[in-house]
């Protein structure tokens, strides 16, 4: 059923665009070929839209009912503002605040919105060239203006436009067609849109488009002329006045090139190209106060200065596994309940690793791109970075277990990923309203056990639900058996598995391990 275009709706638009940069982050920056090939315009993308998506998450968190529509599409204007990377991602934040200023306004002008989106883009950008996202962002504004119906309508109608103006990119900038490739920041913007027609109509539009890259622009011979650019890439924010911005338009446009400076009411977002990054940053001194300073020398990669081979950075649930993989060597990242660590929450732990060579250890499915794109960015710092897609803490466990730094990486990684694959997790929830559920309808205060994420058995007791739950997974076999318990667990709930483990299943091991101030009362693995 169509959707209004409400708090709710701004909510979910961002989840699924961040979401499905996620999913196409890798082969939109393997399109990246203008303005520089850097091979980073998918993963600058969903970095700003995280931004987005965390600010958006906080309005939520602040209000006990549904926050105002207009509080929610500034808030996702402005974390993608603040949180902006690359030429892309600077202009995507300056498309979504464009639709803010219209939707927070009249909130059911969905053309008006896109259409103000791509004027306030065009604006932006000190020297426009078609065939980029801007191309897409126009069309899209001119298709959802010729759109009949509900805010839903309009949405696909933004999306069909803006999937057609990306296909005919390659046609529109030689070096795009030279590359058989289209535009990467138009992809990502099409990846943007498809998310906010699936946010109102609640149907997912086609994952890949006609306009799929048919080789990688990488492997291309480079055109010599085409990366003559300037040699750095200098992002910084900036607190300043409307005129001061003018002049500082003027000033970095005579130093470089790629100029984008987006923003308004007195914070600004500035991106340039040019060959000598500190007059650049000086020209932001002049003009305000800069910080957040990103300088980013094209073509080369820093030294490795760290100083050990190789580490394990894992994400864990509660203190007192941090604490375990601390002991084993490890860095850990806490996740503490409803607030998942960002990208860029993994890069530095990363880089606090010191380093030439890592491991991360999510142990969490939802954390899939997140780290994904945080493995992408240690990669351009020069650190070789093996992601292992583990689901949960006990599977991270369980490959730092048979972690052995004198072994080769690769040998390493496999063992690891095998140690990993071969532990069925489980964990102990309660619920907190009545709801369907794979195992049938639980009830408010119902013990939920989960078996490799899905719900497998409802009780009304820590303990039982728990040898419920071991009986289940030890069915097909294993020969240790971790426990891992919240703090708050009851004294007796380990004894008493553990006891139950002894009793039932012969030769079995078990290994209790205190988590801290976790969410799940109880995380079990089956090894």
């Amino acid at each position: 059923m169509p959707q209004t275009f409400d708090a709710v709706a701004v909510r979910t638009w961002c989840s699924l665009a961040l979401d499905g940069l996620g999913r196409d982050r890798e082969e939109i920056d393997a399109v990246n070929v203008y303005p520089v090939a850097d091979g980073d315009t998918g993963t600058n993308l969903y970095l700003t839209v995280e931004s987005a998506h965390q600010a958006v998450e906080a309005v939520f968190a602040a209000y006990t009912e549904a926050p105002e529509t207009a509080d929610v599409i500034r808030a996702m204007a402005h974390g993608a503002l603040v949180g902006a990377r690359g030429n892309s991602g600077t202009i995507l934040s300056q498309l979504l605040r464009g639709m803010a200023e219209v939707l927070a306004e009249r909130g059911t002008d969905l053309p008006g919105a896109l259409r103000r989106a791509a004027e306030s883009a065009y604006e932006a950008v000190a020297h426009p060239v078609e065939g980029t996202v801007l191309t897409v962002a126009r069309a899209a504004a001119e298709a959802a203006r010729g759109a009949d119906g509900d805010a839903a309508a309009v949405a696909t109608a933004a999306y069909g436009g803006a999937r057609r103006a990306l296909e005919e990119t390659p046609g529109q900038l030689a070096v795009l067609g030279r590359a058989g490739v289209v535009d990467a920041g138009g992809w990502g913007l099409v990846t943007v849109l498809g998310a906010l027609a699936q946010a109102l109509t609640g149907e997912a539009p086609p994952v890949r488009h006609e306009a799929h890259p048919p080789l990688d622009p990488r492997s291309c011979p480079a055109d010599p002329a085409e990366n003559a650019g300037p040699a750095f890439e200098v992002i910084y924010l900036l607190e300043a006045g409307d005129e001061a911005v003018a002049r500082l338009r003027g000033r970095l446009d005579a130093l470089g090139d790629s100029l984008v400076v987006v923003g308004g009411d007195g914070l600004w977002n500035v991106h340039v190209h040019v060959d000598d990054a500190g007059a650049a940053v000086e020209a932001g001194v002049e003009a305000g106060r800069p910080y957040r300073i990103r300088i980013t020398h094209f073509g080369a990669r820093p030294e490795p200065r760290e100083q050990v081979q190789r580490a394990v950075v894992a994400v864990v649930p509660g203190e007192g596994l941090a604490g375990l993989c601390a002991e084993a060597g490890a860095t850990a990242v806490l996740a503490r309940p409803g607030e998942p660590p960002a990208s860029g929450e993994l890069v530095d732990a990363i880089r606090r690793a010191h380093a030439r060579e890592v491991v991360l250890l999510p142990n969490d499915a939802e954390l899939r791109h997140t780290a994904a794109a945080a493995v992408e960015q240690a990669r351009a710092e020069g650190v070789r970075v093996a992601l292992i897609p583990t689901r949960a803490a006990v599977q991270g466990l369980a490959a730092l277990a048979v972690h052995a730094p004198d072994r080769r990486f690769d040998e390493d990684v496999v063992a690891m990923t095998a140690a990993a694959g071969a532990t069925r997790y489980a964990e102990l929830a309660v619920a907190e309203r009545q709801s369907w559920t794979t195992a049938g309808i639980c009830q408010a205060g119902d013990v939920l056990g989960l078996i490799d994420g899905d719900v497998a058995v409802i009780g009304q007791d820590l303990a039982r639900t728990a040898k419920a739950v071991l009986d289940r997974m030890l069915a097909a076999g294993g020969e240790l058996v971790t426990l891992v318990l919240a703090a708050d667990a009851p004294a007796d709930l380990a004894p008493g598995i553990e006891a139950h483990v002894r009793e039932a299943h012969l030769a079995v091991d078990t290994v209790v391990y205190a988590g801290g101030n976790q969410s799940a009362p109880l995380l079990i693995g089956v090894e």
